[in-house]
This record gives structure tokens, sequence and C-alpha cells, in this order.
């Protein structure tokens, strides 16, 4: 498994069905569920994480496909960054296949997953501003049967996953409308995001969502700024809207996401950028969806 870390796990478990996966999870509750391990192995060779056992999921075919179910796009979780960043799946959810494609160099877009990237709930984390604005749904499955849960209360802590519980799935409404998905790296190339944002329209609800993601533990969703903007955009003819108005929408998810100080105290200039970082990105995003 590593050269730096010894003696990790004193057993792997290599199921072929989300039952069997169950099954040795509940029967060795210490034990810890890994996919591609681009984030639990690096966690291991940095001496953070001796896990008693692996479950390996990645021979659980019925998790690394998707499927249609009544409106929504059902996506394993073994579903790689590589996958789905191909061009079926970005005629599918667009804004998803751009969050994969940018999730890091191909080693880790190969072996990297969808729901390791959830449950792993990094703030960097590609996909999460993008599940996070299209409202998704995890499907746990689990000792006492299968049950749905928002991404968002998964990710803000609001409801954990119990001993024995899995992510199957995750469950995403096919908007089949403009998504976007940007962010920025401190560097050119591959890169964790200093920030990111994701932009989806829905044009059923008139309805702009947008989620920052990387300037908080979780992404981040300015409610008002949305509302704002959604009344403000012609659903029935060119959605098209004046450069001052993305400029204010920018402005105005980077004042809800990088808020003031509290009292006089000034911004620090590295918080300053972040805040013209996010405005950048928000306006682009929302520009970009809107052409």
């Amino acid at each position: 498994m590593t050269t730096h870390a010894p003696q990790t796990a004193q057993s792997v478990t290599l199921p072929v069905s989300l039952d069997e996966a169950v099954a040795a999870l509940t029967a060795m509750p210490a034990a810890v569920p890994v996919a591609g391990g681009t984030d639990l192995m690096a966690a291991v060779n940095r001496g953070q994480l001796r896990p008693a056992g692996l479950v390996g999921l990645g021979r659980i075919n019925e998790i690394r496909g998707w499927q249609y179910q009544d409106g929504h796009a059902l996506l394993g979780a073994g579903l790689t960054h590589a996958r789905m960043g191909r061009p079926d799946f970005a005629a599918l959810i667009p804004a998803l296949a751009a969050a994969a494609r940018a999730a890091g160099p191909p080693q880790i877009r190969n072996a990297g997953t969808l729901g390791g990237n959830v449950v792993t709930a990094s703030p960097t984390g590609d996909s999460l501003p993008v599940l996070a604005a299209l409202e998704a749904d995890l499907v746990v499955v689990g000792p006492l049967g299968e049950r749905e849960i928002p991404v968002s209360h998964l990710l803000a802590g609001r409801d954990l996953l119990a001993p024995g519980e899995l992510v199957a799935f995750v469950r995403v409404p096919l908007l089949h409308a403009p998504q976007v998905f940007l962010k920025a790296t401190g560097r050119t190339g591959p890169a964790r995001a200093t920030a990111s944002v994701a932009v989806v329209l829905d044009p059923a609800r008139r309805g702009v969502r947008c989620a920052v993601g990387a300037v908080a533990p979780m992404p981040l969703r300015p409610l008002e700024a949305e509302r704002w903007i959604a009344s403000l955009v012609d659903w029935d003819n060119a959605r098209g809207l004046a450069p001052e108005a993305l400029a204010a929408f920018g402005e105005y998810v980077a004042a809800a996401c990088v808020p003031d100080p509290q009292g006089d105290e000034q911004l620090p200039p590295a918080v300053l950028h972040l805040r013209r970082t996010v405005a950048a990105l928000a306006r682009r995003a929302l520009g970009r969806a809107l052409a």
C-alpha cells in the first residue's frame, strides 16, 4: 500500500456488491472504505491516519456508472473524475464534468471518485460546489437499509454517516440548462483551488443557483444574490444581462462569502484578493451561463 507507513491496515476486504461492503463495515466498524484512495492514502503517508482495516470498493460494478431515474441522474459513487470528464457525461451535467476535468493531473483523475470527493469533504473538493448548486442528494446504504440525505447536510455535519453506512449514489436533477464551473488556483496547471464557483440556471423555476467553494469549510450558497439576479433575468426571451448587472452580482456573491470584518478593521490584503477573485469568478460564470 505504501512504503512510508508499514503495517497500516490489519485487514483488507474486497467486496463485489454493496451488500457485501455494508456487511464488512458492520463486522468491523473501525475499517475505512476506500475507492481511489487519492485522499486516504495521502493522509496515511503523512501519518495522519492509521486505519484498522480497509474495505475496497473498486470491484463493486453497480457504483461505477450512472442511470436515469425520474428526471434525475443516479451517479455511482465509484465514478472517477476521468469518466465524468468525458463528452457523453458533459452533455448530461456540464458543470460536474468541468469540475472533474479540473480535479488534478491525470493520475488523480483516473483514480479519484465522486463519492470519495464527497465523503472526504475537503474544502477544495472541486465537485462539491457543483453538487451544492445542483442541490444534489446522497443515497446512503447501511445495515438498516437505504436512505437519502441532501449533500449539503453531510458537508455541514447536520447528518453524518452511521457505522456501517457508505455513500452509494449521488442523485442529481437533470435541469437541461446551462451550467458553469470555474476555479482559481495559486499556480498554472492542475492545482488545488483557492476559490471556485458553480453557477446553474434553472429555467423551470426561473432561478439561478450559485455555490462558492474553497473559501470556507463547505460550499457557500449566496441565496440573496441568487434571488436578486434571478429577478433581473428575462426568462421568456434573451437571458443576457448588462455588464453592470453581472459585475454587481459578482460583488454581491463575494461580499456574502468573504464578508467584511466587524468594527473598523480592514480586510487583510490576502483576503481582499480572495474576495476579488470570487467576484471575478462569479461574474464570469454567470455571464457564460446566460450566454
